[in-house]
């Protein structure tokens, strides 16, 4: 899936409120205005790649998770 430049320099990211600080391995996840998730590992501090979730995916994504699959 495809992202723009555009769309990634302003694209705002977030960390989990359960992320520590003491700048371990957490992600941070964005939301596009049409419903898409950006991906991205925190200790790139923004210079390492970007995984990009259609909404379905990431909607499928959460569902798993909630469900137990990952457990």
């Amino acid at each position: 899936m495809d992202v723009t430049g555009e769309e990634l320099r302003t694209a705002t990211f977030r960390k989990s409120s359960f992320s520590g600080s003491d700048g371990g391995a957490c992600v941070e996840v964005a939301q596009l205005a049409d419903g898409r998730r950006l991906v991205r590992d925190s200790k790139q501090k923004g210079t390492g790649p970007v995984l990009a979730f259609a909404r379905q995916e990431w909607d499928a994504f959460l569902k798993s998770v909630r469900g137990g699959e990952f457990g």
